[in-house]
């Protein structure tokens, strides 16, 4: 094919990504603008007259001691969900590249949390952390009657029950994508580490993770979004964001102003909130997990 035609076709070729180009303005810039001019209106909901307020929002955002407790926790929920989930993910999906016995089970085993639907995962940890659950049943079983607590409903606990099921939820399918990419490393490189007498964990940690670096900081943002943006959910089946705003983050509170309390510039104050979060914490997991060849820059 000559140049002339092929730059002849390049203008045919560019309108064919016009379609693209306007689902990701309808679908994705527009959302994006809109959030940014409901965040100015004083609006209860589509049946009502929005009223604009200029900056109004962001000061009763900011002098509310609810967006603050927001803050704190989704910032601990992430502070503590991905720094765990992240390296026992590897280290699990490290473990499953070696095969060892049954390790097709363990994958799938690993991977069935993920298929579970959310509400159906709310309604088996409401049961396992209920005050005559399954946990307070085994801690009295085991004669730590003094532990039971009702999890959901303790202020001290409710957090750390939300978080501990977004590792179960999570961890599983990090597993999977971890060792589905640990398992295209060059194997001659590994038998060369065994040889020269490196362990298993030297192995893991000064080879295999360097060599996979990239991917770990791509599993480490989605994880992060996911957590940070999804929430909502199980936070709504399990605790309403309470007791009190034990459990309250910024994701539930974005959805408790714009459809319990019918405040959607608030609402969209937050989402501004936690949009920015998201982007500073991409950010810092960018600088914390930089690529081999960024390092060698």
């Amino acid at each position: 094919m000559s140049l002339t035609s092929t730059r002849g076709r390049s203008p045919r070729v560019l309108w064919l990504t016009v379609p693209s180009l306007v689902w990701f303005a309808v679908f994705s810039v527009g959302p994006l603008a809109a959030m940014f001019v409901i965040a100015t209106l004083r609006w209860k909901g589509l049946l009502y007259e929005p009223t604009y307020i200029g900056l109004e929002n962001i000061g009763r955002v900011f002098a509310d001691p609810t967006f603050h407790a927001a803050v704190r926790n989704s910032v601990i929920q992430v502070a503590i969900a991905i720094p765990v989930m992240i390296p026992l993910a590897f280290m699990l999906g490290y473990h499953l590249t070696t095969k060892p016995r049954g390790y097709r089970i363990l994958s799938v085993l690993y991977f069935s949390p993920g298929l579970i639907s959310i509400s159906m995962t709310g309604m088996i940890f409401y049961g396992v952390l209920s005050p005559n659950g399954g946990v307070n049943g085994l801690l009295r079983g085991i004669g730590l009657d003094s532990l039971a607590t009702a999890w959901l409903a303790d202020p001290s606990t409710a957090l750390p029950s939300l978080i501990a099921i977004d590792l179960w939820r999570g961890i599983g399918w990090t597993v999977v994508l971890f060792a589905a990419r640990l398992a295209s490393l060059p194997a001659e490189v590994i038998e060369a580490a065994e040889i020269d007498g490196a362990g298993r964990m030297r192995i893991m940690w000064r080879i295999a993770f360097p060599m996979v670096k990239d991917y770990v900081r791509t599993l480490a943002m989605l994880q992060f979004l996911w957590t940070l943006f999804t929430s909502a959910a199980l936070i709504l089946l399990l605790t309403k964001g309470g007791p009190g705003t034990s459990s309250t983050t910024l994701s539930y509170l974005v959805y408790a102003k714009a459809f319990s309390q019918r405040d959607l510039g608030y609402s969209q104050v937050v989402g501004v909130v936690l949009l920015l979060l998201g982007v500073a914490g991409m950010f810092l997991i960018r600088a914390l997990l930089r690529g081999s060849e960024e390092d060698s820059r």
